[in-house]
């Protein structure tokens, strides 16, 4: 029977009761269209900060600085009830709110564990498995299976926790994820300032100097990878595998991977820059995040983490120890 509350025939009761029975959806509805208001009060500031920066981590539902951005270029954010833009200045002692429209939806959870490595109130470290982005759009990312695998700081400004530096898809190893928002400031950082001592193994394809620096640019900008021959073994296939430790100055997208193709050693697996022949199909990119060495922004303790060989690297080179 078609339900037209406008129609002029329609019993006066039946209109009630239709009313009272959607009332609720609507309401709803209205709910889920606005997400509500999160809020956060500046303390005392030894000087004035751009917003933009001081916002970084700072709500949950825009916790990365290009999240911060987006949201300010949308005006969502207000300061003291004004709109706020990417030039306000924070003094300290204003309201800082932020309200987002949105589409409503039913969002689905990810069941995905994860290792954790470490973990305190500021941060925690996990294993990144390959095949799952770190983030972006898919349902599919580290970052929407964070909540279900890392305890809720204690401190107050817990927040979401967030990755504060990438790896590639394919990519395995150590991730460092904030959990406050000030450690996921202060942890970005120091990756900015260059303050975090990064070590990966590849295993490459072909012979190699025992020891080098690659300086070559990367998406045109300047970049360096300095690299170290660990051990090597000869392949029926490949001719000569290597274990090779990197250490990247800088960190621009797929660099290890483009220096490496671009001296004649591409990472085995490596289908985007190997070699046409020499593609290892099924058995993902031999890159290896190994350990992350920095001083902790809060405590100041040296913090030395690694994330061990997985067993395909310790298959090819049987004289890797723990």
């Amino acid at each position: 029977m078609r339900q037209d509350l406008g129609h002029p025939y329609l019993p006066f009761k039946f209109e009630i009761l239709l009313d009272i029975q959607t009332k609720g959806a609507v309401d709803n509805h209205i709910k889920n269209i606005i997400k509500p208001t999160e809020s956060h009060i500046v303390p005392k500031l030894p000087s004035p900060i751009r917003l933009q920066e001081y916002g970084v981590g700072l709500f949950n539902a825009v916790i990365t600085k290009s999240a911060l951005k987006k949201a300010l270029k949308k005006q969502y954010i207000m300061v003291n009830d004004v709109i706020a833009t990417s030039a306000t200045f924070i003094n300290g002692g204003e309201c800082i709110s932020l309200s987002i429209p949105k589409e409503v939806s039913t969002k689905k959870k990810l069941v995905f564990q994860l290792d954790v490595l470490f973990e305190d109130d500021y941060f925690a470290m996990i294993h990144k498995p390959a095949g799952i982005l770190v983030s972006g759009n898919s349902f599919k990312t580290i970052v929407n299976a964070l909540a279900q695998n890392i305890r809720r700081s204690n401190l107050p400004d817990a927040t979401t926790p967030q990755p504060v530096h990438r790896l590639d898809y394919a990519t395995t190893g150590i991730l460092l994820v904030g959990k406050t928002s000030s450690s996921i400031r202060a942890l970005n950082k120091i990756f900015e300032n260059k303050e975090v001592k990064k070590t990966y193994y590849a295993v490459t394809i072909g012979e190699m100097n025992y020891r080098g620096k690659i300086t070559s640019e990367v998406d045109g900008k300047k970049s360096q990878s300095n690299y170290t021959l660990c051990e090597s073994v000869t392949s029926e296939k490949f001719g000569k595998l290597n274990l090779v430790k990197l250490e990247p100055q800088t960190g621009r997208r797929h660099q290890l991977r483009k220096h490496l193709s671009e001296i004649g050693n591409p990472i085995l697996g490596d289908k985007e820059y190997g070699i046409e022949n020499l593609i290892l199909n099924g058995k993902g990119l031999y890159l290896h995040a190994y350990s992350l060495k920095f001083k902790h922004p809060f405590t100041h303790e040296v913090i030395h983490l690694k994330d061990e060989f997985l067993q395909r690297f310790r298959k090819i080179f049987i004289q890797i120890k723990q």
